[in-house]
């Protein structure tokens, strides 16, 4: 196969899939080597990166999808009759937040972290497949374990979770108290 015909391969695997698909899988498909492969998948979502077009490729991890441009989900939507999806609530952000930056984190570590109740967020978000169970913690109890999906990545355009912005750092109470003393003024 040549090259363009392994391109136009991984478009069409991607394009009638409807969901992601590795690299890997796509090579062992298509009998040629997943070096090969990768490389064509890159260069599919280099093309589609240009501005003139309503899909894109995205990369996912080690995945690859292909799905419409963000700037055009509303058409869709109107298109298709969809009902729009509600945004996610500030409770939900923070929760979203904090699984996706600690994972994976049990209920009571997110509680913790913001002091109140997460059980119906959790689910909510659970059933919105940004979250789901990763595990069971060795502990009494054996509590869940969550962490971020690949809906997740896809929603908010991240090929990993190496992708989410830095955390801003906080200062030592320590510094803040020397902020605020005022030096002694020397007696004349």
């Amino acid at each position: 196969m040549t090259d363009s015909e392994i391109k136009a391969a991984c478009e069409a695997v991607l394009f009638a899939c409807g969901e992601s698909v590795s690299a890997k899988r796509i090579a062992h498909a298509l009998e040629i080597d997943e070096i090969k492969a990768a490389q064509q998948l890159e260069i599919l979502v280099g093309e589609y990166m240009d501005k003139r077009r309503g899909i894109t490729v995205l990369k996912l991890g080690e995945s690859y999808i292909m799905c419409n441009k963000k700037e055009y989900g509303e058409v869709i939507r109107r298109v298709m009759d969809l009902k729009k999806n509600t945004p996610l609530s500030q409770a939900a952000l923070e929760v979203l937040a904090v699984v996706a930056y600690n994972q994976p984190v049990t209920k009571a570590f997110v509680e913790q972290v913001r002091g109140v109740d997460c059980s119906g967020v959790i689910g909510s978000l659970t059933a919105k497949n940004l979250i789901e169970e990763k595990g069971r913690l060795e502990l009494p109890g054996r509590p869940l374990l969550y962490g971020t999906t690949e809906n997740f990545l896809k929603c908010f355009q991240l090929s990993s979770l190496d992708d989410l912005p830095a955390l801003p750092k906080q200062q030592d109470k320590s510094d803040e108290s020397e902020e605020t003393e005022q030096p002694e003024q020397p007696e004349e």
